[in-house]
């Protein structure tokens, strides 16, 4: 059996990093994934709830933002409980993220809209290519 989840998406607030009463760093987040539609279709997004762990946890909460660009590898998590308000049983189906990634380059995130405090990676290293203009096919060795 499978239980493998991959979206991309953007977060909808900040994550904030928290510590179980065993000292484990845990945040949670939602990110908000576009749905795929027709032309003429009004564009519509799903908000996914994501929890995170350990040093994914902490990878999370110190590199993302509200409006960062996400891929996360999962699976699907659900979680029973009562509601304080209506005493009701309740089930809540949440992403456990096992892996993140960024998803926007460093230019891609500049030319997004400015959330504060942004953070992003470097392209440390885009200097050491060699420019191949006015090359043709026959110059190249492959």
């Amino acid at each position: 059996m499978f239980n493998l989840v991959v979206l991309t998406g953007r977060l909808t607030a900040d994550p904030e990093l928290r510590y179980t009463a065993n000292n484990t760093p845990v945040t949670s987040f939602s990110i908000a994934v576009s749905r795929r539609y027709k032309a003429g279709e009004q564009a519509e997004a799903d908000f996914i709830n994501i929890v995170a762990w350990r040093q994914t946890a902490e990878f999370v909460s110190k590199y993302f933002q509200k409006g960062s660009m996400i891929g996360i590898e999962g699976s699907i998590q659900t979680r029973r409980y009562v509601d304080k308000d209506t005493g009701k049983n309740r089930t809540a189906f949440e992403v456990v993220a096992n892996n993140v990634q960024f998803v926007e380059s460093k230019r891609d995130a500049a030319a997004a809209p400015a959330v504060e405090g942004q953070q992003s990676f470097s392209n440390a290293g885009a200097n050491d290519f060699t420019d191949l203009s006015g090359t043709t096919d026959d110059d190249l060795p492959f």
